[in-house]
């Protein structure tokens, strides 16, 4: 007989689990062809938009003091994501490039919901594996990233964006007036250079050079080297292409939610290049209750700055007098991103009552224009 506690605390975790929807999805787009080929994006992006107007917002917040044996349930979906994600990847590279009833625009679209799915849950579930002390779930979240080739996003969230989030050094907080398709290829550029720096400055302060083999880059790559081959080996030049293919849409997902997580806030400067601490002010947060069982609670974005190492099922969420408020969910705010002029006409007006309620005081905001008052180093 099941204890009636851990029944309760499955109910409770079992919306986290929808991902799992995603395998059938990619099974059947595969087989079946045709319209089946888009159903991972309108699963994504469609289907848990249409959830949050339903289901509307969750803003209740779970007890800090439950501990890691409590979230059992929570924490197994994550660990378990990792072998699933790499056997429907590679199964469809096995797959795909022969089947004869697949044209070729259904065999990218197909990829490309594939690279919906490792963007939309196999990153997000690695960012939260990342941020733990187990090396077990920290090499899961690094295996993870390396299929889709983006393996120094951990050197860089960890060591770089939550140092130095709204400041100048942030390469991935986004600039007010910013557009993403400027954003994109200074953060994909930035982003890489800023990690291999961060960790090769840590190795310079033991006395070591940046070649050093405790250099994570270097496990990075060899990671990624072993997913680039096991690809050609199972679908020779196509099934790279296609591998490929599902990493960049993958890292293209990444990079939108990123953009809208800060888009122009910025941290108080106190002067000689030192700022406030980070405080849930300083990243956008949503409460909207579908999405947020898709993407692990990541919209609670204020706190998970706030308070990095908290496990997601513990992330809360604030009211409009602590953080700025998104007025959608990640799908349609990704979307809005994707096309500048709206997204500026509907957050521009957020940003700058943003600054008017949190920091009334700065009546000249040029100085605090990110990317012209850098830090010292």
């Amino acid at each position: 007989m099941i204890p009636a506690a851990q029944v309760a605390r499955f109910q409770n975790a079992a919306p986290f689990w929808l991902s799992l929807l995603m395998v059938p999805l990619a099974v059947l787009s595969a087989t079946q062809g045709g319209v089946w080929v888009v159903s991972l994006p309108i699963f994504s992006w469609g289907m848990f938009s249409l959830l949050d107007t339903l289901t509307g917002l969750y803003e209740e917040n779970a007890d800090l003091t439950t501990s890691d044996d409590q979230l059992f349930w929570y924490r197994l979906i994550t660990m378990i994501w990792l072998p699933i994600q790499v056997c429907v990847l590679f199964g469809l590279i096995a797959y795909v490039p022969t089947a004869e009833h697949l044209g070729w625009l259904e065999k990218i679209c197909i990829f490309f919901g594939m690279g919906v799915v490792s963007g939309t849950t196999g990153i997000v579930y690695s960012h939260e594996l990342m941020h733990q002390s187990n090396k077990l779930e920290r090499w899961l979240g690094d295996l993870l990233m390396a299929s889709v080739l983006y393996s120094h996003f951990r050197s860089e969230h960890l060591l770089v964006h939550h140092r130095y989030v709204a400041t100048p050094r942030d390469a991935v907080t986004a600039r007010y007036n910013e557009g993403f398709h400027r954003f994109l290829p200074r953060v994909l550029l930035e982003s890489l250079t800023s990690a291999f720096a961060a960790e090769r400055g840590m190795l310079a302060r033991k006395g070591l050079p940046w070649f050093h083999r405790s250099n994570p880059f270097w496990r990075y790559w060899l990671l990624e080297a072993g997913f680039l081959t096991l690809a050609f080996l199972i679908g020779g030049w196509v099934g790279l292409m296609l591998f490929l293919f599902q990493a960049a849409t993958a890292i293209w997902q990444l990079e939108l939610v990123n953009y809208v997580e800060h888009y122009g806030l910025t941290r108080r400067h106190l002067g000689e290049g030192k700022y406030e601490h980070v405080l849930p002010r300083h990243s956008w947060n949503a409460s909207h209750r579908a999405t947020n069982w898709l993407l692990i609670n990541l919209q609670r974005h204020s706190d998970h700055h706030y308070k990095p190492a908290r496990r997601f099922p513990l992330l809360q969420t604030y009211g409009t007098d602590e953080a700025p408020q998104l007025p959608y969910g990640y799908p349609v705010m990704t979307f809005l991103a994707m096309i500048p002029p709206l997204w500026r006409r509907r957050m521009n007006p957020r940003v700058r009552a943003w600054r008017k309620q949190f920091y009334p005081d700065i009546e000249d905001w040029a100085p605090y224009k990110l990317g012209t008052n850098p830090m010292p180093r």
